[in-house]
């Protein structure tokens, strides 16, 4: 037990050391040592940025080749790798935006947009529930039925409240040398992320739905979504409304093949 933990303790310190240049060295360590360190921590960092560069490619686009370098060397300081492959290396690469660039905060959206677009690319596969599967189904549904249903949707699929419209900024990076399309709202707005056949892809919709949508994919049923649109203390004509907006919104999963299953 002692060896093995002194080996864990030699592999920490030596991690330490190529991802902080500023690091200790291991216990008995010299400057032949150092020198090796140094050219295994260029080698590391050159395959760390490749892997995240690809994965990244419009944020690095977005912010630059020096803003880029400083992210994926604080994300790889913060961040240690703990999974087989590199390319899993970009996991939670836009919390480090998000400390980074505080006052920018389309960077982390952006870093978000793009990670999650990769992770849909290799989701399982997955038969969407059509409209009219749907409706055929939920023919009979009584208020009951209503109140209680639950839905399931596409592995992997995502949405968040962004301060950017991400469709316009997106496509501004589409390529080198472009002027960048970044129009602000007033208020947050939301980004649903889903895939089409084999195609990650992505719409801005309202910041409802895009709270209904993590709400009902985290567990919420029919009957909960038509309460978190009305609000507290909503009157009847409230709740009607909301009934309505939650109908739309349900509408709209089903017509994007987000909708993988239900149950009532």
């Amino acid at each position: 037990m002692t060896d093995r933990k002194t080996l864990a303790a030699k592999q920490a310190a030596f991690m330490r050391a190529i991802l902080d240049q500023g690091a200790p060295l291991p216990k008995g360590w010299g400057d032949s040592h150092a020198l090796g360190l140094s050219v295994y921590r260029g080698n590391y960092r050159s395959a760390l940025m490749s892997a995240l560069e690809e994965t990244y490619e419009r944020t690095a686009r977005y912010i630059g080749e020096e803003g880029f370098r400083t992210a994926c060397i604080n994300h790889a300081i913060a961040n240690p790798p703990s999974h087989w492959t590199i390319d899993a290396a970009g996991e939670g690469f836009d919390r480090t935006c998000a400390d980074l660039f505080p006052n920018n905060r389309e960077v982390s959206e952006l870093a978000w947009l793009e990670w999650t677009m990769l992770e849909l690319a290799d989701a399982p596969n997955s038969e969407a529930v059509t409209p009219q599967d749907f409706a055929q189904a939920s023919a009979s549904f009584g208020d009951a039925e209503w109140m209680g249903l639950e839905l399931t949707f596409q592995p992997r699929a995502a949405a968040r409240l962004v301060t950017h419209d991400m469709t316009a900024l997106w496509k501004s990076l589409d390529e080198p040398g472009e002027d960048r399309d970044l129009r602000g709202y007033e208020t947050p707005q939301g980004c649903l992320v889903w895939r089409e056949g084999e195609r990650p892809t992505f719409i801005m919709t309202s910041a409802d739905t895009a709270q209904a949508f993590i709400a009902v994919q985290t567990g919420a049923r029919y009957g909960d979504l038509i309460g978190l649109v009305a609000g507290d203390d909503a009157d009847e004509a409230a709740i009607t409304e909301a009934a309505q907006k939650a109908g739309a919104m349900l509408g709209q999963w089903l017509g994007e093949g987000i909708v993988t299953g239900f149950r009532a």
